[in-house]
């Protein structure tokens, strides 16, 4: 049992407990058991934090069925070790080995040192940018619903918005608050926050906390995590937010009918939600082609290692990108704010990407075999918000055929864990070889 397998296995084990959960009489609103397919897909989807529904959650699911996904959500945001780690350090027991590299494999973390203080760190984070979601969604829901069913919508908006997860109460979503400055601005900045990655907001707090009570006379140095993972996020919210604009500004089934305030809050929101939250404020079916493979695009890159998003992550392509540059300008070293990425890196990195792409065509192949009348572009955005774990929709997902909706289930699985991590799972650990092989030219490109 390695420690892949154990990763894996972790997950596979809540996803069962969910769909035994969702399943009983009680979770439902009409007091009848559910079906199998919904409940397993709606515990994957949780437990993925992918937020794709075959029904409407906030109709289908009584409160405790909504109660079961938002903490199935929250498991699946925190990761299986992340969550394990956290009751063996609630029972008073100590790490051992094995569990100090699940740790540094599951957070995909440099080193084993710090172990237990990184998971309080997490869970405090956690619990400071959910509680402080839900009492600003608190002013949005509350005058509208009341106490009672505003408090629970924003518990639960606040903890699928952290957790990039994308389930919502809402029948039409958030079309409903679109123009509502608090919602999107709560929603995002919970989205982005925790799909910025958990290393860095900590680095970001440590860093403000010196600067502002000056603790260290030494200047501390951001890490190339740091760099990368923020700068990258920027810049695609940033082109996510202008190509929005620009193309979905004469459709009047989108932005069109908006007045350009609403206009701007909506291209901000919708380059957002991408990046693997699947929340949306406008109709997903009534966007452009263009905007759709925009969309697609942003979905399939993801957030950043250590977050609670999914996809091929940001830090991923910005190394492919640098190995593209070093490239063009006829270097031999692949260098990122003038350090030297690491071979192993470079390579991880062509990992990803391949498999990533592999996943993607293969279901995207199969899913055209089972529902032949389906368009292209619905599939094709269907499989990606699976793998990147995003959750928006074309709005097929509850249509769509049994054989198609399990192999979302698996995409989703496969998504979550890692494409090479579930394959380091099946494979086993590789063993080391001391085989040296003569090199030789390829002709490549």
């Amino acid at each position: 049992m390695t420690v892949a397998r154990t990763i894996c296995l972790g997950f596979l084990t809540v996803i069962a407990v969910g769909t035994i959960l969702l399943m009983m009489p009680f979770s439902t609103s009409s007091g009848t058991w559910n079906n199998l397919i919904v409940a397993l897909f709606t515990s994957t989807s949780a437990v993925c934090v992918t937020g794709l529904s075959v029904v409407d959650p906030g109709t289908y699911f009584s409160f405790w069925g909504q109660l079961f996904i938002a903490l199935l959500a929250q498991i699946g945001g925190l990761g299986y070790m992340t969550t394990t780690t956290f009751l063996i350090l609630l029972i008073g027991r100590k790490f051992d080995m094995r569990q100090k590299i699940a740790i540094q494999q599951a957070l995909d973390r440099p080193g084993m040192s710090g172990s237990s203080q990184v998971i309080r760190s997490i869970i405090a984070t956690t619990l400071i940018f959910e509680i402080t979601g839900v009492f600003l969604l608190l002013l949005a829901f509350v005058p509208e619903y009341g106490w009672n069913q505003g408090l629970w919508l924003a518990i639960f908006h606040s903890i699928n918005a952290w957790n990039n997860a994308g389930f919502s109460l809402f029948k039409d979503n958030l079309i409903g608050y679109q123009s509502s400055f608090l919602v999107v601005f709560t929603i995002t900045m919970l989205i982005i926050f925790g799909g910025i990655g958990y290393q860095v907001i900590l680095e970001m707090y440590l860093w403000l906390r010196d600067r502002i009570f000056q603790k260290s006379l030494k200047k501390q140095l951001l890490s190339l995590d740091f760099k990368v993972a923020t700068s990258t996020t920027i810049i695609l919210l940033a082109i996510g937010t202008i190509a929005f604009f620009c193309i979905e500004i004469r459709n009047a089934e989108t932005f069109g009918s908006l007045n350009l305030r609403d206009q701007i809050l909506v291209a901000w929101f919708q380059s957002v939600t991408p990046r693997t939250a699947g929340f949306n404020t406008i109709d997903i079916s009534k966007m452009t082609t263009a905007g759709l493979f925009i969309t697609i695009a942003l979905m399939f890159i993801g957030a950043s290692p250590g977050g609670t998003g999914g996809g091929m992550k940001t830090t991923t392509l910005r190394v492919l990108t640098s190995c593209t540059q070093a490239i063009l300008q006829e270097k031999e070293e692949v260098l990122l704010y003038d350090r030297k990425i690491a071979i192993t890196l470079i390579l991880k990195a062509v990992g990803v990407l391949v498999g990533s792409v592999a996943t993607v065509i293969l279901v995207t192949i199969l899913i055209s075999l089972t529902d032949p009348t389906l368009d292209f572009i619905q599939i094709l955005f269907e499989v990606v918000s699976a793998f990147a774990t995003v959750g928006l929709s074309t709005g097929i997902t509850g249509s769509i055929s049994t054989a198609a909706k399990l192999l979302l289930i698996v995409t989703m699985y496969v998504g979550r864990v890692g494409i090479l991590l579930l394959m380091s799972a099946v494979l086993g650990d590789p063993r080391p070889s001391r085989i040296h092989y003569p090199e030789e030219n390829l002709l490549v490109g």
